[in-house]
């Protein structure tokens, strides 16, 4: 499904400002409709010291103090880092929210550590969510939802902890603060977190008055959050995404925390998923 029949940009948007989105939005699902992209996820395997087998994956599976361990029978092996294994694999401890992959076929096992927890999550690119995915609507790019704001520090950086889509895991993010701005006169703020990496960006999650009608009910994200020297900021509502949990049961991703249940229609971004999605 192509991008100009999910989104009619608004007559008073600028060219550029379209183009700009559209390739941003054309990125995404393209990213979806990968071969081993989350739609092809089939399951997602909470590893213990006592060995379990799961029929979406090869090998007998356990983990401890030396991280993920496959023990792989007679006819099974894996491919790791470009060298196929048999027998006895230790994969190593895995930092949080890091991935490691290891192919079988055409599919691929990924293993990550979620609220340390280590997990196993087999991806099948024949999986009918990934061939059937019909696309991901989005409201029209308008720059009035290109939005002013201001960072506000903590006095001091925190490690705040946050439910997951999966039951069974609890996220801890940091945080160095809140983003204070308004829409149509009401004043707002939203915590924001450390993304990761040299770019010193923040993230958010959050609902709003659009959740569950439009939007997606659990959460949507910003990224790319980039505060100045001076505490400006600039939040561009019309590149809040979907996490993954949108699409498929097997996404522990991060829920907005109380505080970033904004009272306002965000109608910027993208929308509910097309067709029959989570599994």
């Amino acid at each position: 499904m192509s991008l100009a029949s999910t989104a009619h940009p608004s007559p008073t948007a600028p060219a550029d400002f379209v183009t700009a989105w559209t390739t941003w939005h054309d990125a995404l699902e393209s990213a979806r409709r990968e071969p081993h992209s989350f739609l092809a996820l089939t399951g997602i395997h909470f590893l213990t010291d006592a060995p379990q087998r799961f029929a979406d994956a090869p090998g007998s599976w356990t983990t401890g103090e030396n991280g993920p361990v496959v023990e792989l029978a007679d006819g099974e092996s894996l491919v790791v880092d470009g060298e196929e294994v048999t027998g006895r694999h230790v994969f190593g401890v895995i930092p949080e929210r890091v991935r490691l992959r290891a192919g079988f076929g055409d599919a691929v096992v990924e293993l990550s550590k979620r609220g340390g927890q280590d997990l196993l999550r087999p991806l099948h690119p024949e999986n009918p969510l990934r061939t059937g995915y019909q696309g991901t609507p989005a409201f029209a790019p308008d720059p009035r939802w290109v939005v002013q704001g201001s960072f506000v520090p903590w006095a001091e950086p925190r490690e705040l902890r946050i439910d997951a889509a999966v039951d069974g895991i609890v996220h801890t993010h940091s945080s160095p603060g809140v983003v204070e701005f308004a829409i149509d006169g009401q004043e707002l703020s939203l915590i924001v977190f450390d993304a990761g990496g040299p770019s010193g960006s923040l993230f958010t999650v959050f609902t709003d008055s659009t959740s569950g009608i439009t939007t997606y009910s659990a959460s949507r994200t910003l990224h790319g959050i980039q505060p100045s020297p001076d505490g400006r900021v600039v939040l561009d509502f019309t590149r809040v995404s979907n996490l993954q949990c949108a699409y498929t049961p097997f996404a522990p991703c991060p829920l907005a925390p109380r505080e970033n249940r904004l009272p306002v229609a965000i109608e910027a971004g993208e929308q509910i998923p097309h067709g029959e999605l989570r599994g």
